[in-house]
């Protein structure tokens, strides 16, 4: 006899996202650091070559001058912010599969999961921006070689006492946009397209997409397998929550 199908648990969703967080932030973490240093490097001086020529020129520098620690440079910010968000995101991709199923038995079809995924986006977008402003602060100090922040809790002290709570929120509309010197930009994402395009072109715009690309792949199978693999604990230890 068939098992009957149980009713998807938000609870249990919310558990199993955030473990699947943390899987995804150990594995993915050192790639993103990458990612992040080839985007903020200085524009090289004429006759100069850059700081980084690319993904694995960058990833040797940096083991070589701070060993397997500056791989994971600020990781203490996205534990902090992604490992919520990610619980947060699949809490809400559940619940907003349960609103939609009259029945256990219902299975939704595809324009019902786009909106159950939309309702995840929702709830993951005020968790997410701090721990992201804060890493990639953290991220572009090390590669400068910059000593204004001492580790995440002083840098988040410290853009508090500066710019109050909106510190925390300022470069929320493209990654290019967090980690900016303050007042360098004072009209947002118009100065940063304009004078990235001006001065090194369209193709600035795609600094450290080789490391988002070989990224991509494991982090988000640890997210997955992370998430499978505590929800079926979880169905296991507490099979009625």
């Amino acid at each position: 006899m068939a098992k009957e199908p149980k009713p998807i648990s938000p609870l249990k969703n919310l558990l199993a996202g955030g473990f699947g967080g943390v899987c995804l932030v150990f594995v993915g973490h050192p790639l993103d650091t990458i990612k992040v240093r080839l985007q903020t490097q200085p524009p090289s001086l004429p006759g100069q070559p850059p700081m980084y020529s690319g993904t694995f020129d960058c990833f040797r520098k940096t083991l070589i001058k701070e060993g397997i620690t500056g791989l994971y440079r600020g990781m203490a910010a996205p534990i902090i912010g992604v490992t919520p968000m990610f619980a947060v995101c699949f809490f809400g991709f559940g619940l907003g599969k349960r609103l939609q199923q009259k029945s256990p038995e219902d299975v939704l079809n595809y324009p019902q999961l786009f909106a159950a995924g939309m309702l995840s986006g929702v709830f993951t977008t005020g968790i997410m921006t701090p721990g992201e402003r804060i890493k990639c602060l953290l991220q572009i100090q090390a590669s400068s070689g910059e000593n204004k922040y001492t580790g995440t809790m002083d840098c988040a002290k410290k853009l508090y006492q500066e710019f109050g709570i909106r510190g925390f929120y300022k470069g929320t509309v493209l990654t290019l946009m967090r980690g900016t010197p303050p007042g360098k930009y004072p009209n947002g994402f118009r100065d940063v397209l304009r004078e990235l395009i001006r001065d090194e072109g369209i193709t600035s715009l795609y600094k450290g997409f080789n490391a988002v690309m070989i990224r991509a792949f494991p982090a988000n199978a640890a997210c997955f397998l992370g998430f499978e693999v505590a929800m079926k604990f979880l169905n296991w230890i507490t099979p009625n929550l």
